[in-house]
């Protein structure tokens, strides 16, 4: 493809030489002073210009500022012809936007070699500017994602500490409040749902929707509102840029990690809860054990000194009384020899009664120590839900990328 010249100089000799030491390999136009050379610059927009610094009217030097400062002008290489060649000429030209600077008179080959030079450096130039037009680009599609993932990461760090549906909500609504989208949200929680909305009441129809489309697909579109589902949330947005697709595509790619987050944090409510309420029944149901165990001990204790106390009176008064039957020897004997074997039984399953008396004594610590455990555990958890509280706070603050 030839390269397009627009030669700018009131000398028509020198609009010869140039027609004629370019004309094998390249397309020459013509301007003889400085208003008519902008004209055509303007209109042609040639690939390079060769502009002289002497003419009336007009200077070259006016012009290449001119045409410098125009956006349409702006990039087309401009060599200046002068037959000048001081130091101080050439920064003129230099600071009024030129590429390069040929004295008159000038060899034929040197104007071709300086020209093909220009060429390629416009070539250069365009591939650049389109490389940094695309790093831009390519920058500030980053800085949207890590704007969107700075974000993201501090609304995970603040429902770290959420112990409640509605602040969940008001942590989710926070994070697209920049987006300008108005949204519902809908909690599956406990067999049960909670809806939400970001700016106004939830209206049946929208609950109504969100319930029939809760164990459809993962995206529904319909119109300009798009609902995303997961098992534990679905999320309504009512105004989705549908017409911007570059925008509703990221969109499509954001939502996902917050509502999996938010899913994940919901099982974690619904497990806290359970577990909540598995220790509470625990709780009762060893305070009814450690009271009826301790009542029933005390009662055997008790019923324990009296049945020694009572057989021992009884045992007493009848060794006493045998005596006094006027029985024969060996018949006394018998008899004292049977009531006391049932004496010496009895007091066996009497000292039977106070091993198991001790049992249950040991299992009574035994149980006093599990609940004091327990209210270790309970006191750090405690002290667990408060620091993540604190941890809330400061997070809002911490994470900020941008």
């Amino acid at each position: 493809m030839l390269t397009s010249v627009l030669a700018i100089d009131d000398d028509k000799l020198i609009h010869q030489i140039i027609e004629k030491t370019l004309t094998d390999n390249n397309q020459v136009s013509h301007a003889y002073n400085g208003e008519e050379g902008i004209k055509m610059a303007r209109d042609t927009h040639p690939d390079i210009i060769l502009l002289d610094v002497e003419m009336p009217g007009i200077n070259g030097f006016e012009v290449c500022s001119k045409l410098k400062q125009q956006l349409d002008t702006q990039d087309i290489p401009i060599m200046f012809l002068s037959s000048c060649s001081s130091l101080e000429e050439r920064i003129k030209g230099y600071n009024s936007g030129a590429d390069d600077y040929i004295v008159k008179p000038f060899e034929t080959e040197e104007l071709l070699a300086r020209i093909k030079v220009l060429h390629q450096y416009k070539k250069q130039s365009q591939l650049l500017k389109q490389d940094i037009e695309q790093a831009q680009n390519t920058a500030a599609i980053a800085m949207t994602d890590y704007s969107d993932m700075g974000r993201a990461m501090r609304y995970v760090s603040q429902t770290y500490g959420v112990k409640s549906l509605t602040r969940l909500s008001e942590c989710l609504f926070e994070f697209f409040s920049p987006l300008n989208l108005n949204v519902v949200t809908a909690f599956w929680f406990e067999s049960g749902n909670e809806f939400f909305s970001n700016n106004s009441a939830v209206c049946p129809l929208e609950k109504e929707l969100m319930l029939n489309a809760k164990e459809g697909e993962r995206f529904i579109d319909f119109g300009s509102r798009t609902i995303i589902n997961y098992p534990n949330v679905s999320l309504l947005v009512k105004n989705m840029p549908v017409d911007d697709a570059p925008l509703y595509g990221r969109y499509k790619d954001l939502f996902p990690h917050i509502l999996e987050a938010t899913n994940a944090k919901l099982g974690t409510l619904e497990l806290h809860n359970q577990l909540s309420e598995q220790a509470q029944q625990i709780t009762k149901t060893f305070e009814l054990v450690d009271s009826t165990l301790r009542a029933q001990l005390q009662s055997l204790y008790n019923n324990s000194k009296v049945s020694v106390e009572l057989i021992e009176t009884l045992y007493q008064r009848f060794c006493d009384t045998v005596p006094r039957l006027a029985l024969e020897s060996d018949q006394e004997e018998y008899i004292l020899g049977s009531v006391e074997e049932t004496v010496e039984s009895l007091r066996y399953h009497l000292t039977v009664g106070d091993e198991i008396q001790s049992s249950f004594n040991e299992v009574m610590t035994y149980l006093d120590h599990i609940m004091k455990e327990r209210e270790k555990i309970l006191e750090r958890l405690e002290q667990e839900q408060q620091r993540e509280e604190i941890n809330e706070i400061t997070s809002q603050d911490d994470i900020e990328l941008f």
